[in-house]
């Protein structure tokens, strides 16, 4: 898991091994192995390399698969991919467990659907009224010279 994650966000991130070497204060050679397999880095370089890759430690020693994807890589810091859904022909989708614990989702509750050109998000119409809100009332201060 953590020798597929470190390969995939270097790639990612358009590093060689050199270049990771140097920000993380290691050799390239040390930083082959933890690729290959023969080694793992400490705690403390695994955090170095969080930092640098935008990810968690988590992110860097869990693998994640998405269905007819295979293998994603780790999410940036505060971000979650919470895999694949299929939409039935009524356009309708089922959101993962995970994904409603965490938010506290609930049967009958409202969500606002936004996009940009890439994909959807789905937001709760609570959270969502409340950014409307607070950004009306920052508009309206700078209207009034606050």
């Amino acid at each position: 898991m953590l020798k597929e994650n470190l390969v995939m966000l270097r790639r990612i991130h358009g590093f060689s091994q050199e270049e990771i070497s140097e920000k993380i204060g290691i050799s390239r050679q040390a930083y082959a192995k933890w690729e290959s397999g023969a080694t793992i880095p400490d705690i403390e370089k695994c955090s170095l390399l969080a930092e640098v890759y935008g990810t968690t430690i988590d992110g860097l020693i869990k693998t994640a698969t998405a269905d007819g994807i295979g293998t994603v890589p780790p999410p940036p810091k505060g971000k979650n991919i919470w895999g694949s859904v299929a939409i039935n022909e009524r356009g309708q989708i089922v959101i993962p467990k995970g994904v409603r614990d965490k938010f506290g989702l609930t049967g009958g509750q409202r969500l606002i659907v936004a996009s940009d050109e890439v994909g959807i998000a789905l937001i709760p119409d609570e959270a969502f009224r409340a950014s409307m809100e607070k950004a009306m009332e920052m508009l309206s201060e700078q209207g009034q010279g606050k």
